[in-house]
């Protein structure tokens, strides 16, 4: 007797990417109804800015960086750190690998930072140091604001401009754009070294004024879109720890994380570790999945 077809297993049922047409129904409902907040990791600009471990295996071979991790940017960043006794010494660095790159093209039908500039949503949160999603959305016509997170006591980020006031509200035609670790005009704000991953989730954990009450309500019962980001990656491990586990779980509505693609053994794993967080994971870069955001968003609104 001739076999029957074999079932497909529950991973060959899903969609390419990983994520269902009833995840994206629930998405594009969010978005449409600005429920949703999207963060944006390094990913997010790959190709046009260097990556944090480029940069780092490039400074390990300039300043006799001695031990093996050197593609890992917050331990090379902790080593010049000490070695030049000069805490600002790699974030002032950081900030001249970056201002010398060119803005991607917001015109390219891949680019992520433009594509998410199209949706109706009143705060981008950022971990990333350049000024790309601030620019897309300005270039749509839209009039964002920028602000960053006062994680610590440097006058210089004092100084800074505060536009999350009380009596500031976002909207989707003037967002804003907060940078959570900082951004390159006030290098004072940048978090970098394992220390300054430390001393921000410490802040964040004990000073509950920190984040401004719109941040907060973004936060709170929206659903999370995390692009560009690696579950080993120090700025998604404190994100994770410092400000969406500390939320009321029980609120928390369906989020997506954009992942590339592991091996077997690692998918398995990082799907039950973000299954335990109702967390779904599009496996892809950021470009696969902003690019079926776009063509999925159009088709929605019509």
């Amino acid at each position: 007797m001739e076999a029957g077809p074999r079932p497909l297993s529950e991973e060959e049922n899903l969609p390419p990417g990983g994520l269902t047409d009833d995840d994206w129904e629930v998405l594009l409902g969010r978005i449409k109804a600005g429920n949703c907040t999207p963060f944006l990791g390094a990913g997010v600009s790959a190709g046009t800015l260097p990556l944090g471990a480029d940069v780092a295996r490039r400074w390990s071979a300039k300043y006799g960086y001695p031990l093996d991790d050197q593609h890992d940017l917050a331990r090379v960043a902790q080593f010049l750190a000490i070695r030049r006794n000069d805490a600002m010494f790699p974030k002032e660095a950081i900030v001249q690998e970056l201002v010398s790159a060119a803005p991607p093209d917001f015109d390219a039908d891949d680019e992520p930072h433009a594509i998410l500039a199209e949706l109706p949503l009143p705060v981008f949160m950022t971990t990333n140091y350049d000024d790309f999603m601030f620019q897309a959305l300005s270039a749509t016509g839209k009039d964002p604001k920028r602000d960053v997170c006062r994680w610590n006591r440097s006058p210089a980020l004092a100084a800074a401009r505060a536009v999350l006031t009380p009596a500031f509200a976002p909207t989707p035609a003037s967002p804003i754009v907060f940078h959570v670790h900082g951004h390159v005009e006030v290098a004072e704000s940048i978090v970098l070294t394992e220390d300054d991953y430390l001393d921000f989730l410490v802040a964040i954990s004990s000073e509950p004024k920190l984040l401004p009450h719109q941040i907060k309500k973004a936060l709170a019962g929206a659903s999370l879109l995390f692009i560009g980001y690696r579950l080993a990656d120090w700025d998604f491990r404190v994100l994770h720890r410092g400000l969406v586990m500390a939320g009321e779980q029980s609120l928390r509505r369906l989020s997506v994380t954009v992942q590339l693609r592991p091996t077997d053994p690692e998918r398995e794993y990082l799907e039950e570790y973000f299954g335990a967080m109702n967390v779904r994971v599009f496996w892809g870069t950021a470009k696969d999945f902003t690019t079926e955001l776009r063509r999925r968003w159009r088709a929605y609104v019509g």
